[in-house]
């Protein structure tokens, strides 16, 4: 069963955020994610979620200042402090959504930085995230990101790599954000890699290539993957972390199979 999230960071982007919830909401999506909630009141998420009944299926940690171009900080070891507090800020907003997968993101490394010490710092802040949070039944995911195309200079963009953090870590409530698009763009061989890696895999999205946009105007067969990961029996949600090449209800043609909402557009 292909069970998909909008990403409300990337969809619905016409709409302010929490109008955003309804939408998904009649487009028939039954979940959502997205990037950062902490605009708005965790009261007010909640409210939006639960008025539409949808599930809060992931959000990330408070990543820094996204205009700036901050993408998380938890490798940084001057921010130790400041990635303590913003486990706690992520997990009000968890326990006021109910979300039960929080991304969390190791931040750009300067080139001049000591990697073994940003490798250090980011071990250790993980293990006292996934310890705050464990009690809660939330798990952590930690996503390979591309470095040529998207996010220069991010700390990990290889599943392999994050393997290897996941495995100095040893907690059993952190796993892999499997993003189809990054991985395209790095390693390849998708359907093979989710295969492989489905044990240590905690949430997986999705977008096409080139360009990012929705299933449909890139290289990437989805139906056949959708198909092929679900008889590996794959439960999670699929977040649709893509942005739209034209407008988002349009370009939601691909989704209708596996949408249950009736007010998708016909053409």
């Amino acid at each position: 069963m292909t069970r998909l999230a909008a990403n409300l960071t990337m969809l619905f982007t016409e709409l302010p955020f929490l109008d955003r919830f309804a939408a998904a909401a009649e487009a028939g999506f039954e979940a959502v994610e997205f990037v950062s909630p902490y605009a708005d009141p965790p009261e007010a998420i909640a409210e939006a979620t639960r008025r539409h009944g949808l599930t809060v299926a992931l959000f990330n940690l408070p990543p820094g200042d996204w205009a700036a171009g901050e993408r998380g900080f938890a490798a940084d070891p001057a921010r130790t402090a400041e990635f303590a507090q913003s486990v706690d800020l992520a997990l009000t907003y968890a326990r006021a959504t109910g979300c039960r997968t929080l991304h969390l993101m190791a931040g750009k490394i300067p080139k001049d930085a000591d990697r073994a010490q940003w490798s250090d710092t980011l071990i250790v802040n993980i293990r006292l995230a996934a310890d705050r949070v464990a009690s809660d039944g939330v798990m952590l995911v930690l996503e390979p990101i591309n470095t040529r195309i998207d996010m220069p200079g991010y700390f990990y963009d290889r599943t392999d790599a994050v393997l290897d953090v996941i495995d100095a870590v040893r907690r059993d409530n952190v796993r892999l954000l499997y993003d189809v698009y990054h991985m395209q763009i790095m390693e390849g061989d998708v359907a093979r890699t989710i295969e492989r890696l489905l044990p240590q895999i905690g949430h997986i999205q999705i977008a096409d290539n080139p360009g990012r946009h929705e299933p449909g105007t890139g290289e990437l067969n989805f139906p056949w993957l959708f198909d092929r990961i679900a008889s590996m029996n794959y439960e999670g949600w699929i977040g649709c972390e893509y942005a739209p090449a034209g407008d988002t209800r349009e370009g939601l043609q691909w989704a209708a199979p596996y949408l249950g909402g009736p007010s998708l557009p016909t053409g």
